[in-house]
């Protein structure tokens, strides 16, 4: 149990932006005759925003859906270091637009899911592997926070759809083993539009105690609704706008965003056109109004980039986030949201995934 009160008193990793000030800096009797610069002003002067680059050096952009993998399996030759026309998220616009961590999509064919997610957890090895100064493949929360410490960009693999996992407890333990880290309860028949039967329950439990993310892109408002009850750890959207706003199905209902905030989940905002909308400031919208029924630490970033959908215009890649970072500015989010936003969200999600995973293996087995 130690190991767990250890991952309780452990400080958090983003959202502190202001350090303690010493005891000597607290309020000091004024000289005498000395008169206040700002002495008869009732207003203070508002603090000067951190420029978008600096503040995303400090706080990257954790990107809840990349699929990546996919494009370069079609690729006969490619070339992230350089610079690669073909793809929209290759290592130098990952490092301009300050993405510290992504998650690489594998996809999936229905014809033979499990072998198509095996070749593309192969796929997701090599090419970090073949990258050791600008990428880090992460299986723990430590380890991305580990990879931003080294200047390194965490890749995270999945989500993959459930279909991956071939309706077989044992081969989703297997995915897990070899890095798989979230799962899509969408388009299968134990979580449908009737909402999840009994051996969805069983996958949702066993997603806890394995430590894998649940991800409910797509998921019908029965199985959200079924998950939320069932689920100990939180949950995410990983590429979900605000459905009042743009009625794509994936896009979450207003009722979702206020029980995923309830339950300290995360709404990762897309920069897609299709779910979002065709300028950078109809992704602020999203954003915006995300924060406001979900609350500002269940909002996040999803660039959904190399996954064939059309971006908003200054959106078009990976670079594009500080254009964003500095639209949310203009609309009054301070330091201290956006850096939530940017990187503190979604390491609170994966801390808190693997912590009730560790918690459930203490209690059950397999």
């Amino acid at each position: 149990m130690a190991d767990l009160q250890d991952e309780l008193d452990a400080p958090a990793e983003a959202g502190d932006l202001e350090a303690a000030r010493p005891a000597a800096d607290l309020a000091r009797p004024a000289p005498a005759g000395h008169v206040p610069a700002d002495a008869g002003s009732a207003t203070p002067t508002p603090a000067t925003p951190t420029a978008p680059h600096d503040l995303l050096a400090r706080h990257p952009v954790a990107d809840g859906y990349c699929g990546l993998p996919q494009v370069l399996r079609t690729l006969p030759w490619y070339d992230l270091e350089l610079g690669e026309s073909a793809v929209e998220a290759d290592l130098p616009r990952l490092r301009a637009g300050g993405t510290g961590a992504q998650l690489w999509a594998p996809h999936v064919d229905p014809e033979a899911p499990v072998a198509t997610t095996l070749e593309q957890i192969d796929l997701i090895t090599d090419v970090v592997a073949r990258h050791p100064e600008d990428l880090r493949l992460a299986r723990s929360v430590s380890d991305t926070a580990d990879a931003r410490a080294h200047g390194r960009i965490a890749v995270l693999i999945g989500p993959a759809p459930a279909m991956a996992a071939a309706d077989s407890l044992g081969t989703l333990r297997s995915l897990h083993a070899l890095g798989l880290r979230a799962l899509t309860l969408s388009g299968t028949s134990w979580a449908s539009d009737d909402g999840l039967n009994r051996f969805g329950e069983q996958v949702v439990r066993e997603l806890n105690r394995i430590g894998m993310l649940i991800d409910l892109t797509g998921a019908s408002a029965a199985t959200a609704t079924r998950v939320l009850a069932v689920s100990k750890a939180p949950v995410a959207l990983t590429r979900s706008g605000a459905h009042a706003l743009n009625h794509h199905p994936d896009n979450a209902p207003d009722d979702l965003l206020a029980a995923l905030g309830e339950s300290r989940g995360l709404c990762l905002v897309p920069c897609s056109a299709d779910r979002t909308g065709p300028a950078l400031r109809d992704v602020a919208d999203h954003v915006d109004h995300v924060r406001r029924l979900a609350g500002p630490e269940s909002v996040g970033l999803s660039g959904t980039y190399d996954t064939g959908d059309a971006h908003p215009e200054d959106l078009t890649d990976v670079a594009g986030y500080p254009a964003l970072i500095a639209e949310l500015q203009g609309r009054g989010w301070t330091d201290a949201d956006l850096a939530l936003l940017t990187w503190g969200n979604a390491q609170r999600v994966l801390r808190s995934t693997e912590f009730v995973s560790r918690a459930a293996q203490h209690r059950q087995r397999p």
